[in-house]
């Protein structure tokens, strides 16, 4: 009901209006005005996979905390994320980046949260097609080698797999929270995106008292 009111009222915006909205999603809010299940309105085809559902699933990190149980966590992350992105590669990348990040919350190295996200998924879902297929999709991730690729090799557009690898790649090249965020944007296309994204690792692990003040005043 918020996404609508986003939509048609422009909810929690600066100034009472939309003023930006991705394809998938609006899709996916016409659906739910239909009448459609709120879990059941994202696209499930493989051009619905941009970074609309990555970008929001984040509060999952706190709400799954303390949930032990892989598969409750997945569940959870299905149903939420589902609501705007309904194909498995969307969601797999939703996964790997609430497991990457809740790792990190758990105070693990950054590196090692990684290592420890891509096993999880590689051993609790190599047993589900719709997800084991899509393996080949975040092969950078999985193999690590994202970490050494060059600048030019990393695409930051809405594509739900290069912002992710956008993110990841910016984070692990900084070792402060402003450096790595600097980076996303000045990679340029979807900037705002791929900067959230990549800030949400950077906060994680850096902290609050590591974001400049400068930024928080202005906000």
């Amino acid at each position: 009901n918020r996404f609508v009111a986003y939509q048609e009222k422009g909810y929690w915006t600066p100034y009472g209006e939309m003023f930006d909205i991705g394809i998938a999603t609006a899709n996916a809010i016409s659906r739910y005005k239909q009448g459609v299940p709120a879990v059941q309105c994202g696209g499930k085809t493989e051009y619905d996979n941009g970074n609309g559902a990555l970008m929001r699933i984040v509060p999952l990190v706190f709400t799954l905390s303390k949930e032990p149980d892989f598969q409750m966590r997945k569940k959870e992350i299905e149903r939420i994320a589902h609501i705007t992105h309904g194909h498995p590669r969307s969601t797999l990348g939703t996964i790997i980046y609430v497991e990457f990040l809740l790792n990190m919350y758990g105070k693990h190295a950054p590196l090692d949260s990684l290592k420890m996200a891509v096993n999880t998924c590689q051993e609790e879902l190599a047993a589900e097609d719709t997800y084991q297929k899509e393996f080949a999709s975040y092969e950078r991730i999985f193999n690590l080698s994202l970490l050494e690729a060059d600048r030019d090799d990393i695409r930051s557009d809405g594509y739900v797999v290069h912002s992710l690898e956008a993110a990841l790649w910016c984070f692990f090249k900084h070792p402060t929270y402003e450096a790595a965020v600097l980076e996303a944007v000045n990679l340029g296309s979807d900037t705002d995106t791929v900067a959230f994204i990549t800030g949400t690792m950077a906060g994680m692990y850096h902290g609050m008292e590591n974001i400049p003040e400068k930024w928080v005043n202005a906000l």
